[in-house]
C-alpha cells in the first residue's frame, strides 16, 4: 500500500470521525446543561411571561420533552399549568412534529455509530499497513479538519446571511410534511423555542464542535512532530 493510499484511507476515516464528533456536539449542546442552558434561553426570550407558565412547570415540560426525544418516555402526554389552567401542554400537531424530530434524533445516533465503526475500521487498516501509523492518521485528520473547517466557514457565512431562509430549507430537507409550520397563536412549542433559540443553539453546537476538532488537530500536530523526532534518531 503506497503512501498516498494510506493517507487517503486515514483522511476518509477522519472525515467519518469528524461527522461523529459533530453529531456528538449536538447531543452535548442539547443535553449537556439542561438547567443552565434552557433556563437562560427561556429568560432571554421572555418565554415564561409570553406563555404565562412558571419556571418550574416549563422546566418540567422541558425535561419530559427531552426524555421523549432520547427514547426515555413513550409519548408527549404532559400535563402542567399554563395561564393558571391545568392542561395538556402539547397539542396533536405538536406531538406529530416532535415524533418526526425524535426520528431525526434517532437517525443521528445511528449515523454516529456507523461513522465510528468506519473510523475504527480505517484506522486499524492504516495501523496494520503503516509503521508510522500515528503520523499518517494525524496527517489524515489534519487534512479532514482543513476540509471541514473550510466547509463550515462557508456554510456559516451563507446561513448567517439569512438564517430564517436556511432554517426553512433545513426543515424542507429533513421533514417530508408541513407539521413544523406551527402557529404561535395556538401552538406553545413555537413560543418556548423561538427562532432566536435555534440561532443560539446552532452557535453553541458549532462552538463545541470547532473546539473539539481543533483540540484533536493540535494533538495531531504534536504526534506528527514526535514521530519525526523518533525517526530522526
Amino acid at each position: 500500500m503506497n503512501g498516498f493510499l494510506k493517507y487517503f484511507i486515514a483522511f476518509l476515516g477522519s472525515i467519518s470521525f469528524i461527522v461523529a464528533i459533530f453529531l456528538s456536539s449536538v447531543q452535548v449542546a442539547v443535553y449537556g446543561d439542561i438547567d443552565g442552558y434552557f433556563l437562560k434561553e427561556y429568560r432571554k426570550y421572555n418565554v415564561f411571561e409570553n406563555v404565562d407558565i412558571s419556571e418550574n412547570n416549563l422546566m418540567y415540560v422541558t425535561y419530559e420533552m427531552l426524555d421523549y426525544l432520547d427514547d426515555k418516555r413513550d409519548d408527549l402526554v404532559i400535563y402542567t399549568t399554563v395561564n393558571d389552567e391545568e392542561r395538556e401542554f402539547f397539542n396533536e400537531r405538536e406531538k406529530a412534529h416532535m415524533y418526526d424530530v425524535k426520528n431525526l434524533f434517532n437517525s443521528g445516533k445511528s449515523i454516529r455509530v456507523k461513522c465510528l465503526i468506519l473510523t475504527i475500521f480505517t484506522y486499524i487498516l492504516v495501523i496494520l499497513k503503516d509503521k508510522s501509523f500515528l503520523s499518517t492518521i494525524s496527517k489524515g485528520f489534519l487534512g479532514a479538519f482543513t476540509f471541514v473547517l473550510a466547509t463550515t466557514i462557508t456554510l456559516t457565512a451563507i446561513i448567517s446571511s439569512n438564517f430564517t431562509k436556511y432554517f426553512t430549507i433545513f426543515h424542507q430537507i429533513f421533514f417530508d410534511n408541513d407539521l413544523w409550520l406551527l402557529n404561535p397563536e395556538k401552538d406553545l412549542l413555537i413560543n418556548i423555542v423561538p427562532e432566536g433559540f435555534f440561532v443560539d443553539t446552532a452557535i453553541r453546537i458549532g462552538s463545541i464542535f470547532i473546539f473539539t476538532i481543533m483540540a484533536i488537530s493540535v494533538l495531531s500536530v504534536v504526534l506528527i512532530f514526535v514521530d519525526r523526532k523518533r525517526r530522526s534518531l
